[in-house]
């Protein structure tokens, strides 16, 4: 058999005593938790070790001896401590010890209630009580089989000396009758500091819980529901932004307690993520409002604006003449031409009539960069939709006419062939014409088609505008989405504590000498980038459409129209 004996590397210098910790029989390994020094009363350990096991429901018990002699080693505190494993009765009693400065440790085991004494093959594993302590085993999603078993091994360790948290609250410099060693006996002042600024911290969440509570009050209110308010609550993505950053502080305001590491995890991640979001909001706030730069902003927005309006307009003169000498059906050709023109015509008015109050609109809009830079980057998005209106109207006009003339070649064509769509049954059945619907219908049909490439070009035409239109708000709100998602606080806790978030471990070879015990240390494998933000991304409020490229290509080739996201409720047309 080979008995595994995990040490704490902090209490390798600890003084002479016995060993405290957790036996796991079904893996022949010992756990040690912390050294008990010399002197102390064998009655008040116990009681003390009861007390840590109705705390903690871990099983811990003294599981031998220490001893740590800079000299050499008296033969009465050998019997002596012999003698402590008749007290505390836990076979088998594990002997440890460090003789002055040499580097060999001496590990044995006395088996004084079995029968058939065997020697034992000792492996002595060193480990970082405090990493242990605070991380979290993540044991990767592909194991099975000896993998598996592998990690439930470990994972029994590690959850050993996380609930022994009652343990460490006693250590050398406490005075009491029992002085322990182990890896919070230098940190006392700091865990102090932490629990100071948890019961400070009380007070301000519930200030925050109420200030939420009367805010989201006010977002359920009958007023929002009513037609004008509820549609543009549903479509300005800002408001979305600002209805998924309210969850997100009712989520870290709330006094309910994390259950498990995730929610602890998702917590923190989502208020270090607020945090960033409202620092690069101010940021770019006091960019804004520096220099005078919103004046500038709106200088230059008007003739952005009519410079965009004149290449419209010098598109449609394009497509209203012979575009890359195609031949186009003449008055068709300038129907729409005209019919576009007058609509940027309108659009060029309305922008003039808005032009004095477009400073006043930036400034109060540059405020609101101080709720994040995610709801400065939406509310710049609706201003692109607002401001790029004029060419979705075209792309759907385009659309509709091209799609409805795609549906009646369609229709027609099966009519030639004897077919009809049966809308009930949803299929195509076989239909007997007379004469004079096949006349009519070839008639149709002949003008659909020769009318197909000039609404064709201007559907092409505006669907490209509209795509460019649709990358661009892609883009911001990809950008939006990558603050809202991605677990910051877990990455920045990859780069400074790795062994906060644990993949594994490996071990290290220290010491290999016959006839002493093999001495190995643990070192924690920590997580991938590429596993923490697997592990920990945060939702997002909108979903993009997973079309594939076939699909997106019958769209568009059946003039269905295409948005460039679509949020949680709305379905896609």
């Amino acid at each position: 058999m080979v008995l595994k004996v995990f040490f704490p590397s902090c209490c390798s210098s600890a003084d002479s005593g016995i060993l405290i910790g957790r036996w796991i029989s079904e893996q022949n390994a010992a756990v040690i938790l912390a050294v008990v020094h010399f002197p102390f009363i064998p009655v008040q350990v116990k009681q003390y070790l009861g007390e840590v096991q109705r705390v903690t429901k871990v099983t811990v018990s003294v599981l031998g001896s220490w001893s740590n002699s800079k000299q050499e080693k008296e033969e009465s505190l050998s019997e002596f401590l012999e003698d402590l494993g008749t007290i505390f009765c836990h076979d088998p009693w594990i002997q440890i010890s460090k003789e002055g400065d040499s580097k060999f440790w001496s590990c044995s085991t006395l088996q004084k209630h079995s029968k058939n004494p065997q020697e034992e093959e000792i492996i002595l594993v060193y480990y970082d009580q405090r990493k242990v302590m605070l991380s979290h085993l993540h044991p990767t999603l592909d194991t099975a089989g000896q993998g598996a078993e592998d990690a439930s091994k470990l994972s029994a360790i590690f959850d050993t000396v996380a609930r022994s948290q009652v343990l460490f609250m006693t250590d050398r410099y406490d005075e009491g009758p029992i002085k322990l060693t182990h890896w919070q006996s230098d940190g006392v002042e700091a865990s102090i500091i932490v629990e100071l600024m948890k019961q400070a911290s009380v007070p301000a969440c519930m200030l925050l819980t109420f200030l939420l509570s009367l805010v989201s009050g006010i977002c359920r209110s009958r007023v929002l529901k009513f037609w004008p308010l509820s549609f543009l609550w549903s479509k300005l993505s800002t408001c979305e932004q600002l209805g998924h950053r309210l969850q997100h502080l009712h989520i870290i305001s709330s006094n309910k307690k994390a259950q498990n590491q995730t929610q602890l995890m998702r917590k923190a991640n989502i208020f270090v993520s607020l945090l960033i979001d409202v620092a690069l909001g101010i940021l770019l706030m006091s960019w804004l409002y520096r220099k005078n730069r919103i004046g500038h902003l709106a200088d230059t927005l008007i003739p952005v604006a009519d410079h965009v309006a004149e290449e419209l307009q010098d598109l449609l003169q394009w497509l209203m003449g012979a575009p890359a000498g195609l031949k186009m059906n003449r008055a068709l050709d300038q129907v729409l031409g005209r019919f576009f023109l007058y609509h940027i015509h309108l659009w060029i008015s309305y922008i003039h009539l808005l032009s004095p109050f477009i400073e006043m609109i930036l400034w109060y809009v540059g405020l609101s960069a101080c709720l994040g830079l995610t709801v400065a980057l939406c509310i710049l998005s609706d201003i692109i939709a607002l401001l790029t209106f004029h060419i979705y109207c075209f792309y759907v006009y385009g659309a509709r006419l091209y799609c409805l003339k795609i549906y009646g070649l369609s229709s027609l064509w099966r009519l030639f062939r004897g077919k009809k769509w049966n809308v009930l049954r949803q299929r195509v059945d076989s239909c007997s014409y007379d004469l004079d619907q096949l006349f009519i219908g070839t008639l149709l049909f002949t003008i659909l088609l020769f009318l197909l490439p000039t609404t064709a070009l201007y559907y092409l035409v505006f669907t490209l505008l509209r795509l460019l239109v649709v990358i661009v708000q892609g883009l911001i709100h990809l950008l939006v989405d990558l603050i809202d998602s991605l677990p910051l606080y877990s990455l920045i806790l990859r780069l400074c504590r790795s062994y906060r978030l644990a993949a594994g471990v490996k071990f290290r070879v220290l010491e290999q000498q016959d006839g002493k015990p093999l001495r190995l240390l643990m070192q924690i494998n920590p997580l991938s980038y590429g596993g923490v933000v697997q592990m920990y991304r945060l939702p997002t409020y909108s979903c993009y459409p997973k079309d594939s490229w076939a699909s997106l290509c019958k769209k568009l080739f059946l003039g269905e129209l295409i948005y460039p996201w679509k949020h949680k409720g709305e379905k896609q047309n």
